[in-house]
């Protein structure tokens, strides 16, 4: 005998001929369980929906009613619709049918059945069967809840980074702001060894604020929520830019920069502010991990669809196992063998971001030693919505 009736669970016995009904239902509440009946298709799916059994039970032929399929057929098609809709699509079922043919099987398998018995049936087989499938979508359940407790619990995670993360901005810039003002001598006279001091603080905390805005920004383009502002960019003079802007940290850093843009590299749209947010992570990442006689490539060619950057460098490599690693948010599996990523596993998840949200693709050629190639691949003319990223 199988749990009380309170806490049995339930089924659902599909069969035209009450006879069969009667004998299922027999059978089953022997064992302990629960039961609900229908006599057609249509009947079926709405109890199926009312009741939200544990498992089915159905017989393949009975009156399909307005299903628009055969009776002989009738099963399959409420099965195909139960395991279609997201409230029953977890249910189990049991196909029960004279039908002993191998296309039969096939058929209810296509449907989405999860078990067959063949009239007449043996009590003990049906209980073995029902037992089975029951234990299954017990662990099923189990498992779909733990996974949306965890989901839960990384969108509270998530959430808490972002307004710490966000929340840290204020003070930082008022730091930058402090720093700057020491330098220009606003406190009084400063030092050469002073202003250098000042100088490196102040570029950390530029760094810093750097990876800040990675971390919002990953959070904007994976929540649908940036809004992007393309404009027509010219790889030459994009280019151009951020070798003026970096000029005071390449003299810094002792590196030597190459710039090698075709003339046939076409103009892209894209939005300015965050395509030179990506080469800036992928220099920045370059001039940290780099050898300290830094050698910086930055080119620029066209593709059939667009335009081919390429940032280089003969920093240490990074061995083709971690490839693509470095481009999964926190990927920190392995971290402190992978030569030059940032600790934090962002700054590279927020290229691969922006750059597919651009309608490109971004990837890594490299071998340990031997310096490290990133290419940037974009079309000319993406077609992207503003704010959507791509699927996964």
């Amino acid at each position: 005998m199988g749990a009380s009736a309170e806490s049995s669970e339930l089924i659902l016995v599909v069969d035209d001929i009450p006879a069969n009904v009667e004998l299922l239902v027999d059978q089953l509440e022997s064992l302990g369980y629960r039961t609900v009946t229908a006599t057609d298709g249509p009947s079926a799916i709405e109890t199926c929906f009312s009741a939200n059994p544990d498992l089915c039970i159905l017989d393949v032929s009975m009156p399909a009613g307005d299903l628009e399929v055969e009776d002989r057929a009738t099963g399959f098609e409420v099965c195909r619709r139960i395991k279609r809709d997201p409230r029953s699509s977890r249910i189990p079922v049991i196909f029960v049918t004279a039908l002993n043919d191998t296309s039969d099987r096939v058929k209810g398998i296509e449907a989405g059945g999860d078990d067959f018995l063949t009239k007449p049936h043996n009590r003990l087989v049906l209980g073995a069967r029902v037992r089975s499938l029951l234990k299954l979508k017990a662990a099923t359940d189990a498992l779909e809840d733990s996974l949306r407790k965890l989901r839960e619990l990384e969108k509270v995670r998530e959430d808490l980074m972002r307004m710490i993360v966000h929340d840290l901005k204020t003070p930082l810039t008022l730091v930058l702001a402090t720093l700057e003002m020491l330098a220009d001598g606003d406190f009084g006279p400063v030092n050469d060894r002073q202003k250098s001091a000042v100088a490196d603080a102040e570029t950390k905390s530029e760094d810093l604020l750097a990876l800040i805005e990675d971390i919002l920004e990953v959070a904007r383009i994976e929540e649908a929520s940036m809004k992007l502002s393309p404009v027509p960019l010219a790889p030459a003079a994009l280019i151009a830019e951020l070798v003026h802007e970096w000029q005071h940290r390449f003299h810094q850093e002792k590196t030597e920069v190459s710039v090698n843009v075709s003339d046939e590299a076409p103009v892209f749209n894209g939005d300015k502010a965050l395509i030179k947010r990506v080469f800036s992570n992928l220099i920045q990442n370059a001039i940290t991990h780099s050898s300290t006689h830094i050698e910086l490539q930055l080119n620029a060619r066209p593709t059939e669809s667009g335009v081919l950057f390429t940032v280089s460098d003969n920093g240490p490599g990074i061995p083709p196992e971690y490839h693509e690693l470095i481009f999964r948010k926190f990927g920190q599996v392995g971290m402190q063998r992978i030569p030059r990523t940032r600790s934090s596993g962002l700054g590279l998840t927020f290229c691969k971001l922006v750059v597919e949200v651009h309608g490109g693709r971004i990837w890594v050629q490299s071998t340990g030693g031997e310096g490290s190639a990133f290419h940037i691949e974009l079309p000319a003319d993406p077609a992207f919505a503003e704010g959507s990223p791509p699927a996964p």
